[in-house]
């Protein structure tokens, strides 16, 4: 039950039904599924995790938003992060990337199909698996509690996004030097993936104005954010 609760609520989050601010009720959420408050504070608590929705003493609990200066820090983190697992993942991907690129051919056809979800899914899906490869639990962690998932999830059901196929491809050579064992270049593949979508977010307000970076430069910078 508190699976279905968090699954329900969280699709309210990603698709604005529960804007930020909205406040989240244990008792009116127990009648609504017609069941104690046990799992709904349970559903509650991983929604905390996936950084979803905030709890405050005498405010309760309700749906975070996420801020401009969370989200460039945050990819920041990431960049750093994913770079250091390439790095620490290379011996044990080397050779051994059958499972990476099974992954990554899902990520294109679900791009090419404009299917934003399984997008969102399959990205995930990605850089997790080479954090996981890292086999450093503390990075590991580190990296969940970004909630990166979730954040894309969002950004990609209020938003039309045309680069699909072009923010897939950026994936592929990191999974070329991998399968080298080259973690220092799949590592700078990476980090240099985490800043352009850090740059997209921050230009997202520049959509079709002349002072937007052009698609297809250097530092390609549509206005929406991908990972």
């Amino acid at each position: 039950m508190s699976d279905r609760i968090r699954a329900v609520l969280e699709q309210r989050i990603i698709d604005g039904t529960l804007p930020p601010g909205s406040r989240l009720l244990e008792l009116e959420i127990a009648k609504e599924f017609n069941t104690s408050q046990t799992p709904v504070r349970e559903a509650l608590e991983s929604l905390h995790s996936l950084r979803l929705v905030e709890s405050e003493r005498y405010r309760g609990t309700y749906v975070r938003a996420i801020t401009d200066r969370e989200m460039d820090e945050a990819y920041s983190v990431r960049g750093a992060l994913e770079q250091l697992a390439a790095e620490l993942a290379a011996p044990k991907l080397k050779g051994n990337v059958s499972e990476l690129r099974e992954i990554l051919q899902n990520l294109h056809s679900a791009a090419a199909d404009g299917d934003t979800h399984g997008y969102a899914l399959h990205n995930d899906e990605f850089h997790r698996a080479i954090v996981d490869a890292s086999d450093n639990t503390l990075l590991i962690e580190a990296w969940q509690s970004l909630g990166f998932e979730a954040r894309v999830r969002i950004h990609l059901s209020r938003r039309h996004e045309p680069h699909l196929v072009a923010r897939a491809a950026e994936h592929d050579p990191a999974v070329d030097a991998l399968e080298q064992g080259d973690g220092a270049t799949a590592g700078r593949f990476l980090r240099e993936h985490a800043e352009l979508c850090r740059l997209r977010w921050k230009q997202r307000h520049l959509e079709g104005r002349e002072t937007a970076i052009p698609h297809g430069d250097a530092l390609p910078v549509p206005a929406t954010v991908l990972s």
